[in-house]
């Protein structure tokens, strides 16, 4: 039974599970985006966004809090110096999990994990531009400028 278990094992030690969860938070601190399996995707996204709501107050405390969990000053560094700023009016929600499908040799379901102000090609809002037709436009539209153009012209003859 896992009466009052908050959070998945993944079949791991606790040292083994830190220090694999560390690795992928740095990664994609480092990459913005990192393909693993659903579990792992989610088990990291609860370990990575208190560290990215930590690091939008750069204190030396704070800088240090995040330094214990991730054990990397240049993912730190980049933490707090790159993503902080491009999430600093953001509520929560740093990350997007996308699933992908079962990977090839055993099935397991994969995802890819990301951060969303990174990704300027997925647009939740669904502010899409227009799309250019072949379409050519139709002649009462053309025939005023044409003959705007023409009572300019003889304007400036007269």
């Amino acid at each position: 039974m896992r009466h009052g278990k908050k959070f998945n094992h993944l079949g791991r030690k606790t040292a083994h599970r830190k220090a694999m969860l560390a690795n992928m938070a740095c990664s994609l601190i480092e990459h913005k985006r990192i393909n693993t399996t659903v579990a792992k995707a989610k088990a990291l996204r609860v370990f990575v966004e208190p560290l990215i709501t930590k690091s939008k107050a750069d204190t030396t405390h704070n800088r240090r809090v995040v330094f214990s969990y991730l054990r990397d000053k240049y993912a730190v560094t980049e933490l707090f110096r790159e993503i902080s700023v491009k999430v600093a009016d953001r509520p929560g929600g740093y990350v997007r999990i996308i699933k992908l499908g079962n990977r090839q040799g055993d099935n397991a379901p994969m995802a890819m994990i990301e951060l969303v102000d990174y990704n300027e090609i997925y647009n939740p809002k669904g502010n899409k531009a227009k799309k250019s037709t072949r379409r050519g436009r139709s002649k009462k539209a053309a025939t005023p400028q044409v003959e705007e153009t023409a009572t300019t012209e003889e304007k400036s003859e007269e």
